[in-house]
């Protein structure tokens, strides 16, 4: 997904948002000089060299390796001359296939676009790509001597042109690739953590709790404004009409009475019906780097049509049906939040199942799974496990897709109900 935020927009003054052929123009106007993250280049991209070596995956890899940066195609880079490209010639599935082949591991968020002025006279082609968190990306090549032997480099921008790195080079990279890896996992546990004593502070008696989280894989930039009170409450109201489900409604429905005023935290704002007497117990969090939390219970009624020896006496109830609604109403948030607050990366997904009991010397009770069959007929399975918790499970998704789609693909990613009642 193209960036909202490049050199072109802090050169220009602009507001983040998409990139525009104005912009553009007014750069190439504006005589802006070649930096570690913006490449004029006069002509299209070339094929590979005899299939071997592939100067546009060079270009990308090193952007990519160093802070993302704009590669645009059309404009002479001695004088920043306007001189466009022919759009028929374009073939932008192409480029990607090369940079595919050539540049390891894989580039997701590099995105190709044509801009074309408002009369249709001219057009440039931009590449945009964003720093990547698996850096370093090694471009793969083969040499004409040694039985075409392949080899890899890995390059990185210097300034204005392209340099190799060194072995010492590759090591930080390797080592700060690691470093951001175990960050945002350590936050992410931080976050989920600071959720469960919320909870287990207003929790009158056991229950089980879907914990789930969504965060951008890269942040917002500095500039972005902050979320206000009416764009949380407008976020929260699209995700409930988008994945409004009357037959099996989510924690969304739980959550309407306080939509309307949410409350401030620390850079975020916070949905919570904890303490809402008669409600089912949800508390979520819309955080302005475009986190979002959400904890629900989903042991409330889960048991309702059960016989009463049925249910172990050291076991809560979970409920098939509302976890299904938690994964719906956790992605169509997260959607809305990151269309919201133009997040352009990849959005990381952290999801568990946990007893929560209301005092430390309480023991905490195991999870039960209640599935519902034909007619709505709720059972517990045989042989279906009972454990305190399930280990967190994770997925990878993105902006582009649709909500329904981040639906399905979350909820076969966490099937955390068939983690209990499986064989």
């Amino acid at each position: 997904m193209a960036r909202s935020w490049t050199r072109l927009h802090e050169h220009l003054g602009a507001a983040p948002g998409p990139l525009d052929f104005d912009m553009v123009a007014k750069a190439a106007a504006d005589r802006l000089a070649e930096s570690d993250d913006l490449d004029w280049k006069e002509q299209l991209p070339r094929p590979p060299i005899e299939g071997r070596w592939n100067e546009l995956a060079k270009d990308v890899a090193a952007m990519a390796n160093t802070r993302g940066g704009l590669i645009i195609f059309g404009v002479r880079d001695t004088t920043c001359e306007l001189v466009g490209i022919d759009p028929e010639k374009a073939n932008i599935e192409q480029y990607a296939q090369w940079v595919r082949n050539h540049v390891h591991p894989y580039l997701p968020d590099l995105t190709f676009t044509v801009l074309t002025s408002a009369d249709g006279a001219t057009s440039v082609l931009v590449a945009d790509v964003p720093a990547s968190p698996m850096a370093p990306h090694l471009v793969y090549g083969t040499a004409a001597k040694d039985k075409d032997q392949q080899a890899a480099v890995a390059p990185y921008r210097d300034r204005d042109h392209t340099a190799w790195m060194t072995e010492h080079q590759l090591e930080r990279a390797y080592r700060d690739r690691f470093t951001r890896a175990q960050r945002a996992e350590d936050e992410a546990h931080h976050l989920l953590a600071h959720a469960q004593e919320t909870v287990a502070a207003q929790q009158n008696e056991p229950a089980a709790y879907f914990f789930a989280l969504a965060r951008p894989e890269r942040p917002l930039p500095r500039t972005a404004p902050r979320l206000t009170r009416e764009e949380t409450t407008a976020v929260a109201q699209a995700a409930r009409r988008r994945g409004r489900d009357p037959m099996r409604p989510g924690p969304l429905a739980s959550l309407e009475p306080v939509t309307g005023n949410p409350r401030p935290g620390l850079r975020r704002w916070v949905l919570s019906t904890l303490l809402l007497s008669g409600a089912r117990e949800v508390h979520a969090e819309l955080h302005h780097d475009g986190t979002v939390l959400l904890a629900a219970s989903v042991s409330r009624n889960a048991a309702r049509n059960l016989a009463a020896d049925d249910l172990p006496d050291t076991g809560v109830a979970v409920s098939e049906d509302f976890i299904g609604g938690c994964c719906r109403d956790l992605t169509t948030v997260a959607w809305e939040l990151a269309r919201r607050l133009r997040v352009d990366s990849a959005l990381q997904l952290t999801a568990t199942l946990t007893a929560v009991a209301p005092f430390p010397r309480t023991p905490t009770p195991a999870l039960v799974p209640v599935v519902t069959g034909f007619g709505d007929f709720t059972d517990i399975p045989d042989h279906a496990r009972h454990p305190i918790r399930i280990q967190p499970v994770t997925a990878t998704l993105t902006p582009l897709d649709e909500a329904e789609a981040l639906t399905d693909f979350l909820v076969c990613s966490v099937g955390v109900v068939g983690l209990l009642v499986g064989p």
